[in-house]
């Protein structure tokens, strides 16, 4: 099934508009052209609609979050909407400040989001309207694990339910669900918490996954987690005694570039609930 997905991608290349954080902005910009798509960034509200009209697919990340971006953020969101084109919505920090948790909220409320990709605290905030992080981190109380992995599907789906929008739940296990089926996924590895944004690459590549296969948003998020997380798994076998996280965030990106669609079927490792 993400033979397929991924199949698209390579094929259809699907132009990306990222309006994204700048500590991570080049790295997500790089993982789009990896996995076969192409990146355009614009964050100006005097453009961004024009840049979105040229797109395939919208990410939208509050990583850096200011008033100016916001309204750039409603514009090209809802010129998206207009247009069909799935969004992404990457809510990052959501429960460390109210700033941030109130425009996670009123993006939602505002704009048909096609997939919420974020860590557990987040969306645990984004599902509850409120909660905290652990600065832009999942706090220890909200991580996924084996104990709580059932309530926390039934969180997403109900999310999912509310909102129409696919959920993706990233970690150490991830969960990505609509409001009847999740795909529990067990790629990656614990280095990758050492890398700044490989979140934010992961919305990114959900995007242009999406883009590309508009009418399997499910199938087609879980497929950007798995290869993402594989891609971790493949980093992590390369590195050397010499190797640290700058290394492994390349490999990361390299183990995207590399990668084919049936390496992805083979190496993606994950249960559907």
């Amino acid at each position: 099934m993400f033979e397929k997905i991924f199949e698209n991608v390579r094929m259809k290349h699907p132009l990306i508009h990222s309006i994204t954080n700048y500590v991570t902005a080049n790295d997500c910009a790089n993982m789009v052209l990896a996995c076969g798509a192409s990146p355009v960034m614009a964050d100006d509200e005097e453009e961004v609609a024009e840049i979105t009209e040229l797109c395939a697919g919208l990410n939208i990340n509050i990583g850096t979050l200011n008033s100016r971006k916001i309204a750039s953020m409603l514009i090209a969101g809802k010129r998206a909407n207009e247009l069909h084109h799935p969004v992404v919505l990457d809510p990052v920090g959501a429960g460390a400040s109210r700033f941030r948790t109130g425009t996670a909220m009123r993006l939602l409320e505002e704009v048909k989001v096609t997939v919420i990709r974020g860590n557990s605290s987040e969306i645990r905030t984004l599902a509850s309207g409120s909660g905290t992080t652990k600065g832009v981190d999942a706090d220890a109380s909200d991580k996924v694990t084996k104990e709580n992995l059932n309530k926390m599907v039934a969180l997403a789906k109900a999310f999912a339910e509310k909102t129409g929008a696919v959920i993706a739940v990233t970690g150490a296990t991830d969960i990505v669900a609509d409001g009847k089926k999740a795909y529990c996924i067990y790629n990656g590895h614990p280095m990758m918490a050492s890398v700044t944004g490989t979140g934010c690459q992961l919305s990114a590549l959900t995007a242009a996954f999406v883009a590309a296969n508009p009418d399997h948003p499910l199938e087609a998020a879980a497929g950007a987690v798995c290869a993402m997380g594989y891609a971790g798994e493949l980093a992590q076998d390369r590195l050397t005694q010499q190797d640290g996280n700058a290394s492994y965030r390349n490999y990361i990106i390299d183990a995207i570039c590399r990668m084919t669609p049936e390496m992805l079927e083979k190496g993606a490792k994950y249960e559907v609930r």
